[in-house]
């Protein structure tokens, strides 16, 4: 694993002190990681909307959609209780 060193005024580094003890980190590494864990999901997740804002829309979400949805989760249960 690598080290990384970061400056921070000491309002910032109460508030991760304060995080740590709060919410039950060992260390203040392990507050930054998960942290910088979630803004790497954020920005998955910000990319995949944006790739399925550019896509070509399909045909329409409405009733009868998702009644074949729940169709084919009832096969797929009949399906594997049958094993």
């Amino acid at each position: 694993m690598s080290t990384m060193n970061i400056s921070l005024p000491d309002s910032l580094k109460s508030f991760v002190d304060e995080q740590v003890s709060q919410r039950g980190y060992g260390t203040s590494s392990e507050y930054v990681r998960e942290l910088i864990r979630k803004d790497q999901d954020r920005l998955q997740l910000r990319n995949l909307l944006l790739a399925g804002a550019a896509s070509t829309p399909t045909a329409p979400a409405d009733a009868s959609y998702f009644e074949g949805l729940r169709q084919r989760v009832r096969n797929s249960d009949k399906a594997g209780g049958q094993e």
